[in-house]
């Protein structure tokens, strides 16, 4: 006989207050007077309401066997699992297919019984509860899910009911709207600040779009999602976040839900909603359910079966981190600080779409931008509102390119200018003509490494003396997973990965490297966060002798790592030797230089 099976042959008993309380004390995790002060205390609360040990983890009192640890709601679930000798089960809601599990049971049976599915495989369903003494509700899930055994697990009784209430109202609407064939033009009177966070509020009659909209936004800042993905199909449409540079599929909407979402989103972004076959770019700020702003920078792609919209989420927090913070610390620090800190010349940032450039040439301007400086930007588009900058927006449909917009800073008296991006010899030779008139430039390229950067100036058509003239520093950057520190192990040594990062330097591997396990905290990944890693190329007189028209990129790189360059691979490799990420994960974003 299973444990289900077993469990569902005995009578329901609830949990109780006083009992857990009384166990807590008998097992030695709540002393005699903390019980005592949580009866006095939860006599006025509604314990209907609660789970008990909701109840008890609010007052965040000692753990007798841990006296540096709290008796939390995780602490006390997994107390629970012990108590009950039933397994444990963290959620992680994007390992959960919220469309196949709202078909178990309904909302109102999940509800009455603190119930959420979260697998259905073809010969098992599990079932997370908070109450391991009640298995009544097993027979009723037996009955609609046959051929199927039932395995229950316990979880947090609070992500039990968040989740709950989340999945099934996300379910509910997508259901009622496609229904409904979703006609656009209801959406044309839509607020552009959006509230988040309030779903159980949520009736049936409600906007459906709306309700969608929230709870992807509220869901990906909730999951630490760097962007957002709806992309359409032709039956039905993706949703995907990237968290921690990785891409993760949350969700599938019907071809008309997606449309519909995709048409509200680009109303609030002030888009051209009629427009649906050239790109267009928007921005959208809103705040979380606990008022935190959060600006997100919307563009959309016509594909062949819609509209593909990306949503990049940025948090302004982003730029109140220092750059030791961001992973730009010491010898490398002190010469990103040397190069912006010159009054003219120019300073270029590299890197692929996602590698961190916008987050360091914001941090550095902050810092840069004070009282006794006018900073000016020109952005397509701008990124994030900064108070302390003046930004300009490229406008291509009224011909205002980066070269125009930086012909009009230089009207306004700046100290320094950001451009954005330069992408032609126009925008290139307008920022050196700023740079050789006293300004300091700072901008980005999109090369895969710092030296790269000077070819790439020459094949605009950039004449060499000029780079010579104005470049002050060129900085190349990626982003490197960094490992969890609740999981990471001591890994076996990787001499061919360590020699791939180190090559021509020949160091010596560290004693000790790590490796990424996996635990609840990072979702089984081993990861948790990303760091920069950088590659500084200084415009000493060695480098400026080697650039003419015939420049050779080896020459330059190895002509930098002369000059004190530490190139990508070289960088990840002290990270990896610091114990903050792996050998793979270094692997798998620096590019290879050239120098192996």
């Amino acid at each position: 006989m299973s444990l289900s099976e077993a469990n569902r042959n005995k009578p329901d008993i609830a949990l109780n207050f006083r009992t857990i309380i009384n166990d807590l004390v008998a097992d030695g995790r709540l002393s005699v007077k903390d019980a005592d002060q949580l009866s006095l205390k939860t006599r006025t609360k509604d314990q209907l309401k609660w789970h008990p040990l909701e109840l008890i983890a609010e007052e965040l009192m000692q753990d007798q066997k841990k006296p540096s640890a709290a008796l939390d709601l995780e602490t006390l679930t997994l107390w629970l699992c012990e108590k009950s000798k039933q397994p444990y089960h963290r959620i992680d809601p994007l390992k959960i297919d919220s469309q196949i599990i709202t078909k178990v049971m309904s909302h109102e049976f999940a509800k009455r019984h603190g119930l959420l599915a979260l697998e259905v495989k073809d010969d098992e369903v599990i079932i997370a509860s908070a109450e391991p003494s009640v298995s009544s509700w097993e027979t009723t899930i037996s009955q609609s899910q046959p051929g199927k055994v039932v395995t229950r697990v316990i979880s947090n009784p609070a992500m039990i009911r968040q989740y709950t209430t989340e999945f099934y109202t996300m379910a509910r609407s997508v259901s009622q709207a496609n229904a409904l064939g979703l006609n656009n033009n209801s959406l044309s009177n839509l607020e552009q600040m959006l509230e988040l966070g309030q779903l159980e509020t949520m009736e049936a009659n409600d906007e459906h779009v709306i309700n969608i909209v929230d709870w992807l936004l509220g869901y990906a800042f909730t999951q630490r999602a760097s962007d957002i993905h709806l992309e359409p199909r032709r039956v039905k449409g993706r949703v995907r976040f990237r968290i921690d540079g990785v891409l993760n599929l949350v969700y599938e909407l019907p071809g008309s839900v997606m449309t519909a979402v995709v048409s509200r989103l680009k109303i609030l972004g002030r888009m051209d909603v009629a427009e649906k076959r050239r790109p267009q770019d928007g921005r959208l700020k809103t705040k979380t359910h606990d008022a935190h702003e959060i600006e997100l920078r919307l563009s959309t792609l016509p594909t062949a079966f819609g509209e593909k919209m990306v949503m990049r989420i940025f948090d302004p927090d982003i730029l109140l981190k220092t750059f030791a913070q961001l992973g730009l610390a010491n010898d490398d620090y002190d010469r990103w600080e040397s190069m912006v800190q010159n009054p003219n010349g120019i300073v270029l940032v590299t890197g692929p779409t996602g590698s961190g450039k916008t987050t360091t040439l914001y941090t550095s301007l902050k810092h840069l931008a004070t009282e006794e400086v006018n900073v000016c930007t020109i952005e397509d588009p701008i990124e994030m509102v900064e108070p302390s900058f003046n930004q300009m927006q490229v406008h291509h449909n009224i011909d205002l390119s980066f070269a125009d917009g930086v012909r009009a800073l230089l009207r306004q008296d700046p100290d320094i200018i950001m451009v954005g991006e330069i992408r032609d010899l126009e925008t290139a030779n307008i920022a050196i003509q700023a740079a050789l008139t006293g300004h300091l430039v700072i901008s980005t390229l999109h090369t895969n490494d710092a030296p790269s950067a000077l070819t790439r100036l020459l094949e605009l058509g950039v004449a060499p003396y000029l780079i010579k003239a104005t470049v002050l520093g060129i900085m190349a950057q990626r982003l490197v997973r960094t490992l969890c520190s609740e999981c990471k192990a001591i890994a076996d040594p990787d001499p061919e990965g360590w020699k791939a990062l180190t090559t021509p330097w020949k160091m010596n591997a560290p004693k000790i490297m790590y490796k990424p396990v996996g635990c609840l905290e990072c979702r089984d990944t081993g990861y948790r966060g990303r760091e920069g890693i950088y590659e500084l190329l200084p415009m000493t007189d060695k480098i400026k002798s080697l650039i003419d028209e015939t420049a050779d990129i080896g020459k330059l790189r190895m002509g930098g790592m002369k000059e004190g360059m530490k190139t990508l691979r070289l960088a990840g490799a002290l990270k990896v030797a610091s114990g903050i990420t792996t050998v793979e994960e270094v692997l798998r974003v620096a590019p290879f230089s050239g120098t192996e």
